[in-house]
């Protein structure tokens, strides 16, 4: 963890906007997925954000999760150091991170090193094991243990075909988006620039 100082100002308040965001619920959720999924003999954590970070602070835990998610001998980490070095730690966390990415989680849902190993923003730590969790729930390949409604089932791809004639059909309907021309008349128009008649 970093020794920073209290911050203040500005940086006090977003600090704290960014703590209100992490969920003490969905931490013991994540602990108890995490802990069934890698179905080793891991400790569970305390109860609480300095904890659940120290936790998954060196990357064993989430390197033994990912791996977890794939079937034997296609692991992608395949070396875990238990080391107690912060660069290796911090390592661990970045192959985590790229291997999550490979999966299917999105880059935007993915949390930097920083907000792990330095207590930043957990919240985002939660958001990205979430994300890991419903890619793994919709890949629906075996490799997932936990309960289905611990994580929402991603949507996915739904191509409709059309023959010609449906589409050349499709062409001939004025669709309810553009209006609709009943009742439609010039009745009553006069010329542009002419003054309205009042009688």
């Amino acid at each position: 963890m970093a020794n920073r100082g209290p911050s203040y100002g500005l940086s006090r308040e977003v600090q704290e906007k960014i703590e209100q965001k992490y969920d003490a619920d969905l931490e013991n959720k994540l602990v108890d997925w995490i802990i069934l999924q890698c179905a080793e003999d891991i400790q569970h954590p305390p109860p609480g954000r300095a904890h659940f970070q120290k936790w998954l602070m060196d990357g064993t835990v989430l390197c033994k999760l990912i791996n977890s998610l794939y079937p034997p001998g296609q692991e992608p980490i395949p070396k875990i150091s238990e080391s107690k070095m912060a660069f290796k730690q911090m390592e661990q966390i970045s192959q985590f991170l790229k291997a999550a990415e490979i999966y299917g989680v999105r880059t935007t849902d993915i949390f930097q090193t920083v907000d792990l190993w330095e207590g930043k923003d957990m919240a985002a730590v939660q958001r990205t094991l979430m994300a890991l969790g419903s890619v793994a729930i919709t890949k629906d390949d075996g490799c997932y243990r936990g309960e289905p409604s611990w994580f929402h089932r991603k949507a996915q791809q739904n191509r409709r075909g059309f023959s010609e004639e449906q589409l050349r059909q499709g062409q001939n309907v004025i669709g309810l988006q553009m209006g609709s021309n009943k009742g439609a008349s010039q009745a009553g128009m006069t010329g542009y620039g002419m003054p309205r008649q009042i009688m």
